[in-house]
């Protein structure tokens, strides 16, 4: 098997416990920042426990590197934060569906960072995923939890376009779980305090449920996804991870019987056919 065919063999298998990922969410009672530092944290410590029983070398090439993994971890926990509580908010499908769009935020920020040829139709992409989420929204108020939903999503969308960027240039030099471990650690400390803030008392059921989403849905499927940018283009990558969305929907469709409505279905496809258009032109 070619190392293309494995890389895309690894981000099927990434994305289908991203996926899941927005199930379990529902399951658990705790605030969304709460849910953020459980999965980074179980994350870590299972990336920590293989990264020594490996051997890796854990020691970055430069300062700037450390600058970026570290800058990318505060990313990661923003990202995290902001798709857990739109789910937490909304839906499934709403949380998924707007942070799909994350591919056109890639296509306008790739150029600018990695001084690459600027496409004047990501203009057109970006009005057209608008235009998506316009009928997504139920109605435009603040007071509305949908809408919040949605807003939450696109400040997940962004912040993974950007991590998707950073990863780019980390993955080129070290390995997927020596990134990984640099960023969730970095996420894991920056959202400690809010253990101190909110004192949640831990049930086994939610323990248990934090361990799934930490070990599986975060530090298996993000190290087979960072692994995967070796040797696939972050916009290649940004075709599977459309799959996310589905997976996630479907899902939520049989466990949560999550059913989404007319406008969340329309505006999905309108949103997901732009994002499919723009990684298979690149």
């Amino acid at each position: 098997m070619t190392k293309s065919k494995k890389s895309i063999i690894y981000l099927h298998i990434s994305v289908l416990l991203m996926g899941f990922a927005g199930v379990i969410i529902k399951f658990v009672s705790y605030p969304s920042a709460v849910i953020t530092f459980g999965r980074v944290f179980f994350s870590s410590a299972v990336l920590l426990i293989f990264a020594e029983a490996g051997h890796d070398n854990l020691k970055l090439k430069n300062k700037f590197d450390v600058f970026i993994a570290i800058f990318a971890g505060v990313v990661m926990a923003v990202h995290w934060f902001s798709f857990m509580h739109s789910i937490r908010l909304s839906t499934v499908a709403i949380g998924t569906i707007t942070y799909s769009t994350f591919p056109v935020f890639v296509s306008f920020l790739e150029p600018l960072i990695y001084k690459e040829k600027f496409s004047a139709s990501g203009i057109i992409q970006a009005a057209m995923v608008l235009i998506g989420l316009i009928i997504t929204i139920p109605e435009f108020s603040f007071q509305n939890t949908m809408t919040l939903g949605i807003i939450w999503g696109m400040v997940s969308s962004i912040t993974y376009a950007v991590l998707s960027l950073l990863n780019r240039h980390l993955s080129s030099c070290y390995a997927g779980r020596t990134v990984c471990l640099y960023e969730q650690g970095t996420a894991t400390i920056l959202l400690l305090p809010v253990l101190f803030l909110v004192r949640p008392t831990f049930t086994p059921k939610d323990i248990v449920l934090l361990i799934i989403l930490g070990v599986l849905c975060t530090a298996v499927a993000h190290t087979l996804f960072v692994e995967s940018l070796k040797n696939v283009k972050v916009t290649t990558a940004g075709v599977v991870s459309g799959m996310e969305t589905v997976y996630g929907i479907v899902l939520a469709i049989f466990i949560l019987r999550e059913i989404p409505s007319m406008r969340e279905i329309i505006g999905g496809v309108i949103i997901l056919s732009v994002v499919l258009y723009t990684t298979l032109k690149k």
